[in-house]
């Protein structure tokens, strides 16, 4: 149990309502979320409301799926920096499951940097199974580095191999299946809506 003085200094942070915010803004309900980060629903409806403070290993589980790093919640939200290093064992790996199978795993490319304009991540899908159909703003880019990839958009099928890439408009309804019994790694630029 955290002390009133540990408690009122944590709610100064509101990183509750800023991942609210964040999920909001990335139309995702908390089930969703839940998916992404490996956390339960019920977890993440009690971080928001303030009623319990997250971990930092937590809270860079969720702070990867929207792209931000940690100083995002405590640093000065006009301070940008110019420049970021990920290092390879630095990067977090998290699945995206599905009824508690996990059809692929990213790891963010680019979290320390707060206001970008990409999202970058390295996919490895495992699974043949194709990841629930979604849609955002702005483009998506993929380059595959091993394996065969499916990319759906609107009931349109693509197959990509080893060394093809492919843009497209990511407002469309799209998802990802692995293609083969090999594995599939790929990676994935998202930008925002212009």
């Amino acid at each position: 149990m955290l002390s009133e003085t540990l408690s009122e200094g944590l709610e100064a942070y509101g990183i509750g309502p800023a991942i609210r915010t964040l999920r909001l803004e990335k139309d995702l309900g908390l089930k969703q979320l839940s998916r992404h980060t490996g956390l339960s629903a019920a977890m993440l409806s009690r971080i928001e409301t303030g009623q319990i403070f997250p971990t930092l290993p937590t809270l860079l589980r969720i702070s990867m799926v929207f792209g931000v790093g940690l100083d995002y919640f405590f640093s000065d939200k006009a301070e940008k920096p110019v420049a970021a290093v990920v290092r390879k064992e630095d990067r977090l790996r998290l699945p995206n499951t599905m009824e508690g199978q996990a059809l692929f795993h990213f790891e963010s490319l680019d979290f320390p940097v707060s206001d970008r304009c990409i999202e970058s991540f390295l996919a490895s899908f495992s699974s043949d199974i194709p990841t629930d159909p979604h849609t955002h703003s702005g483009i998506e880019f993929i380059y595959v580095i091993q394996g065969g990839l499916k990319v759906c958009i609107r009931g349109e099928e693509h197959s990509l191999n080893e060394g093809d890439s492919m843009y497209f408009d990511s407002v469309p309804e799209h998802c990802y299946s692995k293609i083969g019994s090999g594995v599939c790694s790929a990676i994935v630029i998202v930008s925002a809506g212009i």
